[in-house]
């Protein structure tokens, strides 16, 4: 026995990496839970450990995988626990129950344990502290297995070989890790519920855990995070002996026995195989990380990537509630995106000194939102939710920009079965189709007018339910220029209303930023000609967006002068920055709808400054199907911005950087596009 245990210690426990893939290995649902292959890894790891591989346990696609999403259903279903009530009732049939700590009653906000050390560094300034500080525990359970015959090595042991090897005074490094430990974890909202109706009952609940922290510092964490009255802590660093070995069963029943124990954790070895040995109970729960890897997105720097995936994971997998698929799609695939896009802005505001943000509708409503929620003091001073679109962009600049005006109403819709009437309908001059199509019966402007129609109706030979075809755009264009005057007259009231709406909301502001989501940058850029070529407001206007047209576009340099002049800047991807992401994005494959509904609202479209009630039915939510979808996936969005803020995570990363935020919303999108081809081809996923 006493050999087999320092076989293990040696294998398992010399190594932090080695020892997290052999423990998730074993509590893994397949067929390498079996004892010989388990023993084969550890051998194989340990070997390209000795050789050299540092990263012995970890392959490149655990660190860099793709991620996918769930077949069918809320990804939140597949850890659904039974009510915490239900759970409570059963443990309390027992005398003692006893519960893990970290990743049972406790979580972090990171998707691997170890990876709070990158914050430890960060306050230490030690460059590498996460692997030192992995290094270290392994070095210090090695001198301690020689020395005590165990591996369970203390923190302070730890910081003993750190500071003597490392440099790092021991006090200060302890301290910084203990307080970052109390900062960072949050309870478990499944458990915390158990616990509470455990002590509204009166039985005794104690814990075990494995781990290098005193037992004062873990209850104090348990503490402040609502787990108190907690009978006991018994810590394998303080006990010389752990879950692992059966070794904590033993010392607790030795305190609280005789009578019924039952224990709660994660691990399916230690936590459920190696309790049942002891003549406990066991109920295993589902640890968070293990059950979201499958789906989290890869392609993340390190600390951005594990804080996402960390608060993700325990978001949906914490067993308390199922979520519905809109819900989640906002708060998986949206949240981070937008979270990001927010900090981009409230960076460029502050270094361009902006004095107004107008969000334009409507991609920018959850953006408000959201910016509202993480700059409160700034949004109140200086965001504006702005009612704008690309039709009323294309008619209220018709008269500086025809070509565009031409290419949008006429060009992009042809052989696409729209008729004559509609077409004009669209452009609002369906009082100009009986000149195109030839029923105008008289004249409206005398002669002159006459002859014009006369010579229309002669070159075009159109009719009202005709298409719009590539054979006949031409002629359509040609008489709305010979009527071109009588076309600006058309808008000219919303021109002046939309003036009157702008002067409003600027409201004296020298600079501002529009903001949308992409991806010509077209409507900024037409807002700054109307701002300060035709209303003369004169405000100097940069247009943000979270990404620029790309490589698979037709026009694929369209805004290239703007973006290099700063008139245009983009937080995703660009021709110049994340080039592999501007080059991967494509349109014609949905990407550019697919990013669009992870900012859906449930406002209605935008039509124009037409008809006296035109803000209030912009404003005005509607209730349908489409709409409620839209509501659903920005209150996914807001609840993991919450959730960030909550974490504490935005005192340790200052931004998260456009390609960390597009990580997720790609894996949407490229998942997007694999739901359309099924369905284009009807086939269904297995």
């Amino acid at each position: 026995m006493n050999l087999r245990i320092r076989l293990y210690g040696i294998l398992v426990g010399r190594v932090p990496q080695i020892r997290e893939k052999y423990q998730h290995m074993r509590s893994a649902p397949s067929a390498l839970r079996s004892r010989p292959a388990a023993w084969l890894c550890l051998i194989w790891w340990n070997l390209l450990w000795l050789s050299g591989r540092r990263n012995a346990g970890e392959t490149d696609s655990d660190r860099r995988r793709a991620g996918r999403l769930p077949v069918s259903g809320p990804e939140s279903a597949l850890s659904l626990q039974e009510p915490p009530d239900r759970l409570a009732e059963r443990l309390s049939a027992f005398d003692v129950i006893s519960f893990d700590v970290f990743d049972t009653l406790l979580l972090r906000p990171f998707c691997r344990p170890e990876d709070l050390f990158y914050i430890v560094g960060q306050k230490l300034s030690c460059l590498d502290f996460r692997r030192i500080r992995m290094e270290a525990q392994a070095r210090a359970a090695e001198r301690c297995r020689k020395e005590k015959g165990h591996g369970e090595v203390t923190l302070s042991e730890i910081y003993d070989w750190l500071e003597k090897e490392a440099g790092i005074p021991k006090e200060e490094g302890m301290r910084a890790e203990q307080e970052t430990e109390e900062e960072l974890c949050f309870a478990n909202p499944y458990m915390l519920e158990v616990f509470r109706h455990l002590k509204k009952r009166g039985k005794t609940v104690i814990v075990l855990s494995d781990m290098y922290l005193p037992s004062q510092t873990i209850l104090r964490l348990l503490k402040t995070r609502g787990f108190s009255g907690i009978h006991a802590c018994l810590v394998s660093c303080e006990q010389g002996c752990g879950k692992g070995n059966g070794g904590l069963y033993e010392k607790a029943f030795g305190r609280f026995g005789p009578g019924r124990f039952i224990h709660v954790g994660d691990n399916r070895a230690a936590d459920g195989k190696k309790a049942r040995l002891a003549g406990w109970e066991s109920v295993i729960c589902p640890n968070v990380n293990m059950a979201g890897k499958p789906f989290r997105a890869g392609e993340m720097s390190p600390v951005t990537g594990s804080l996402y995936r960390g608060l993700v994971n325990a978001h949906l997998h914490n067993g308390l509630r199922l979520w519905d698929q809109d819900y989640e799609c906002g708060f998986v695939y949206g949240g981070i995106f937008v979270l990001g896009y927010c900090q981009f802005i409230h960076d460029h505001v502050r270094a361009h000194g902006i004095e107004r943000i107008l969000f334009l509708a409507r991609d920018g409503h959850v953006l408000s939102r959201v910016y509202r929620l993480l700059y409160p003091d700034e949004a109140e001073k200086k965001a504006r939710y702005a009612l704008w679109s690309r039709l009323a962009a294309v008619k209220l600049t018709a008269a500086r920009n025809k070509y565009d005006y031409f290419r949008r109403f006429l060009f992009h819709k042809v052989n696409q079965g729209f008729t004559l009437e509609q077409i004009l309908e669209a452009m609002e001059l369906s009082d100009l189709l009986p000149g195109l199509t030839g029923t105008e019966d008289e004249p409206k402007e005398g002669i002159k007018a006459g002859k014009r129609t006369a010579e229309a109706r002669a070159e075009t030979g159109l009719k009202r339910e005709e298409t719009l075809t590539d054979k006949n755009v031409h002629a359509v264009r040609d008489y709305l220029n010979l009527r071109w005057e009588e076309v600006l007259a058309r808008y000219a009231a919303q021109l002046e209303e939309g003036r009157r709406y702008y002067e409003r909301i600027l409201d004296g502001a020298s600079r501002a930023a529009l903001v949308d989501i992409g991806w010509a940058g077209s409507g900024a850029m037409a807002l700054d000609v109307l701002i300060n070529q035709v209303w003369n407001l004169d405000c100097e206007v940069t247009g943000l967006l979270a990404g620029t047209n790309t490589r698979h576009n037709a026009e694929p340099d369209m805004s290239e002068a703007q973006l290099a002049g700063g008139k245009l800047v983009s937080y995703l991807f660009s021709h110049a920055h994340n080039r592999d992401l501007w080059e991967r994005h494509s349109a014609a494959a949905g990407d550019n709808v697919a990013l669009e509904e992870l900012l859906a609202s449930p406002f209605p479209g935008f039509r124009g400054f037409t008809g006296p009630d035109w803000e209030q039915k912009a404003l005005c939510p509607r209730t349908d199907a489409q709409a409620r979808r839209a509501e659903r996936i920005q209150e996914g969005i807001l609840d993991f911005c919450r959730l960030y803020l909550k974490s504490g995570a935005d005192r340790f990363i200052v931004s998260i950087s456009g390609r960390d935020a597009a990580a997720p919303a790609r894996l949407w999108a490229e998942a997007e596009r694999k739901r359309r081809a099924r369905e284009n081809t009807g086939c269904v996923l297995v």
